[in-house]
């Protein structure tokens, strides 16, 4: 038998529940027996990667409103 793989909104929507720390015991089983470690981890540093880039650009946002 054949088990499908995790799509990849599935695949996101699990990176991100872990980031926040509230991935289910279910979910995380599902994904341990569907899911492929490079699609986490690519999609892990992606989510990364955009989170750090969001902060820099509220960081400067915020700065080149307060200075004169």
């Amino acid at each position: 038998m054949t088990e499908k793989k995790l799509s990849f909104l599935q695949t996101f929507g699990s990176v991100l529940a872990s980031f926040a720390g509230i991935q289910n015991n279910a979910k995380r089983e599902r994904d341990f027996k569907q899911g492929r470690a490079r699609d986490f981890i690519a999609v892990g540093v992606l989510i990364t990667v955009l989170f750090i880039a969001g902060v820099y650009g509220v960081v400067k946002l915020v700065m080149s409103l307060a200075l004169p």
